[in-house]
């Protein structure tokens, strides 16, 4: 016998009655109300979105904690949130306002929310609120993290490494062909007084596909960048919430790889992309660009006008200089010609008269002679006259001719002096206009050199 009396078995309690689907539900919802009454700040991120499509419409948003790490896939967490129609256009036009750009999926947003259930459409966040500083913050370490990115792969200088050329005038530009921007960058080209080689590379510059298209561009240039001497980047101005897609990483890493030099008018007067800060040079405006190019032209044909007036100046100056000298050379040359040719003359009278005397002395000695014979010798005296008048002839002649090849003779030393001394001169000359035309050409590189520097 049991020491101690068994207990009465218990009565199985009745089974609850069963809920209806509603019911349970109801209950849910009063639970959540009862234990969320209130509103809650969070901080997600949107994965999806759809917009209003007619003006008071609703804004249905999903929700999503991302999984933690770099790589990690998927999310932890995601809900269905609600901005009703009028808070909508409340909070919409403000967060663009602050924020720079509108909602779009894949921004991480402080929302304040109130939890809610519905019996026939579930779970969902009715959002009451945005805070658009924690988004801009978000955004700031977005761009300075694209910064380091580029600066750790050595991208965000490397474009100033490139030589932009003194007066580029055949230029790739990126652009879309229907902007009122790219309109007025051609007009002001046109209206220059100088010719451009233009060619468009059309491109989206807006938008979710605007990365991808400018970058599809590029890579349209690359094969043919020895037909180009500088890339123009410009968009006609826009919504500053257009300006974040030359934000993008992976155009702004196109850019910067990019073999010819970039130049960027993408038309926000305070805002600076991160394209604007790896391009060659960035400029406000697509006009602003236009006007540069101009410009440097410009400033080359008013350095290349003023270095041949230099030129030239100098030029006419060592013409003039040595001109001068020639001339006195030239003086001193038919100076010294006359002054031999009376020295010649003098001498050839000299001789002349030296020449005739002789033979007229003989002549009396003869005539004496013959006197003494006048009667005996007749004939012979007449033959030996006769003979010795010839032989005078001969002598007259002989010294004539001599005279007149010595005479030649110095005269073609005169001119073959006179034209090397002229050769010289111009050899000479055209040296001297050589090394000028060589120190005017090293003082331009340098004042392109001081120029960049400045730059």
């Amino acid at each position: 016998m049991p020491l101690y009396p068994r207990r009465a078995a218990p009565t199985p309690a009745e089974p609850a009655a069963p809920l209806s689907l509603g019911a349970l539900l109801t209950q849910v919802r009063a639970a959540l109300h009862h234990r969320f009454p209130d509103s809650y700040w969070v901080v997600a991120e949107v994965a999806e979105m759809t917009r209003p499509r007619q003006a008071g419409g609703h804004c249905y948003l999903t929700l999503t904690e991302p999984a933690a790490g770099a790589e990690a896939l998927g999310f932890v967490a995601q809900a269905r949130a609600t901005l009703w129609g009028s808070r909508y256009q409340q909070l919409a036009p403000a967060f663009a306002e602050a924020t720079g750009q509108e909602l779009r999926p894949g921004l991480r947003l402080l929302l304040r929310v109130k939890v809610t259930f519905h019996e026939q459409y579930g779970f969902s966040l009715d959002v009451q609120a945005l805070d658009p500083s924690y988004t801009v913050g978000e955004l700031a370490r977005q761009r300075l993290a694209t910064l380091r990115k580029l600066q750790e792969k050595d991208l965000l200088e490397r474009q100033q490494e490139l030589t932009l050329p003194l007066a580029p005038q055949r230029l790739a530009v990126i652009s879309s062909p229907t902007a009122a921007g790219f309109q007025d960058f051609v007009c002001q080209l046109e209206e220059a007084p100088y010719d451009f080689a233009l060619t468009l590379f059309p491109a989206l510059m807006q938008g979710e596909g605007a990365p991808a298209s400018i970058r599809g561009a590029l890579d349209a240039i690359r094969p043919r960048r020895g037909q180009f001497e500088v890339v123009i980047l410009i968009r006609g101005g826009g919504a500053k919430t257009d300006l974040l897609a030359f934000d993008e990483y992976g155009l702004a890493a196109a850019v910067a790889a990019f073999p010819l030099p970039v130049l960027t008018g993408i038309g926000h007067e305070r805002d600076e992309a991160i394209v604007d800060l790896v391009a060659h040079k960035a400029l406000k405006t697509p006009t602003a660009v236009a006007a540069f190019l101009v410009e440097r032209l410009a400033r080359l044909e008013g350095l290349l006008l003023d270095l041949a007036e230099r030129v030239a100046d100098r030029s006419r100056q060592h013409q003039a200089r040595h001109h001068a000298q020639v001339q006195r050379l030239a003086d001193h040359t038919r100076e010294a010609a006359r002054q031999q040719l009376r020295r010649t003359t003098d001498q050839l009278g000299q001789r002349s008269r030296q020449a005739t005397q002789a033979p007229r002395q003989h002549l009396r000695q003869l005539g004496q002679h013959l006197e003494s014979f006048r009667y005996t010798l007749p004939r012979a005296a007449r033959q030996t006259v006769a003979h010795e008048a010839q032989h005078l002839r001969r002598r007259s002649r002989t010294v004539l001719q001599r005279f007149v090849r010595h005479h030649q003779r110095k005269r073609e030393a005169l001119l073959k002096q006179q034209f090397a001394v002229q050769r010289g001169l111009e050899k000479w000359l055209a040296a001297r206009e050589v090394q000028l035309f060589l120190a005017e050409a090293q003082v331009l590189r340098r004042e392109n050199q001081l120029l960049r520097q400045r730059r």
